[in-house]
């Protein structure tokens, strides 16, 4: 896709992102869970204490896909990595490349950065994204679950323990 474009993401572009990270939350069926807001994504993205990082993929210089992305740490590596939070392209725009594109850009990000591997999660029925994973050498880990306290649970595993 020669008008293509993959970059950085800038402050600017911090209300079109949260828009796809609330399209990309229609996606998965969980849209009324969401509590970030526009404010919450400028915080983590662009703030004083940036939590995350995002890249965008334009097509005629119009935002049609993202990726919000952080470093985590491999204790058995002994580097840190780059974890992928989301990864979301336009309905419309899938099929050409743009999430390829998108995860090859990320995969140059860990290499410049020295991390020892990349990953992120993927819904076991997203079949079209396993595949698309799969195509591209990942490796799903069955044998691994996610744990998650959400913050009721930090709150009361943090005053009971």
């Amino acid at each position: 896709m020669s008008n293509l474009t993959i970059r950085e993401a800038v402050e600017s572009d911090n209300d079109q992102i949260h828009q796809l990270i609330m399209d990309l939350a229609e996606f998965e069926k969980i849209k009324d869970t969401v509590e970030a807001d526009k404010d919450s994504t400028y915080a983590a993205l662009f703030g004083n204490d940036p939590s995350a990082e995002a890249i965008v993929a334009e097509v005629d210089m119009k935002i049609v896909g993202t990726a919000i992305f952080f470093h985590n740490y491999s204790t058995f590596i002994g580097k840190r990595g780059l974890y992928l939070e989301d990864i979301y392209v336009r309905p419309e725009h899938r099929g050409n490349g743009i999430g390829r594109s998108i995860l090859s850009r990320l995969a140059r990000i860990a290499e410049q950065r020295d991390c020892g591997r990349m990953e992120w999660t993927v819904l076991d029925w997203n079949t079209k994204a396993i595949d698309f994973y799969d195509e591209l050498g990942g490796k799903i880990l069955d044998e691994w679950k996610i744990v998650r306290l959400n913050a009721e649970g930090i709150k009361k595993v943090s005053h009971n323990l």
